[in-house]
């Protein structure tokens, strides 16, 4: 499994904007190959912003570099803006990728 995360640091007071971004878009996601699941999280507030981070599991690396270069990842990045106008953000959002290298789950846990 790879894990591609990308973390934002929201400005102060902009949180619902941001968050209203992320529920309207159309992500497309469901229909990629590889793709298992979407996260968007919410982290601790600082003084200069809100951590979020946006959270996908897919199947393997080469499962999530296929959406990067997909014509599906280019309709959803371009929709996923901000109708002020202003930006929602300090700087750039950033991106990190992990390799799963362990899981655990509670027995009862769907799969």
């Amino acid at each position: 499994m790879f894990i591609a995360m990308n973390r934002f640091q929201v400005k102060p007071g902009q949180e619902a904007a941001f968050e209203t971004v992320w529920r309207t878009r159309e992500s497309y996601l469901g229909g990629m190959a590889g793709f298992v699941e979407f996260h968007l999280l919410k982290g601790p507030v600082a003084e200069d912003h809100t951590l979020y981070s946006s959270h996908t599991v897919w199947v393997d690396k080469a499962a999530f570099e296929a959406w990067t270069r997909s014509e599906e990842f280019r309709r959803a990045h371009a929709r996923a803006d901000n109708k002020t106008g202003e930006s929602l953000y300090l700087g750039h959002p950033k991106f990190e990728g992990f390799e799963v290298i362990m899981t655990e789950r509670k027995a009862s846990a769907a799969a």
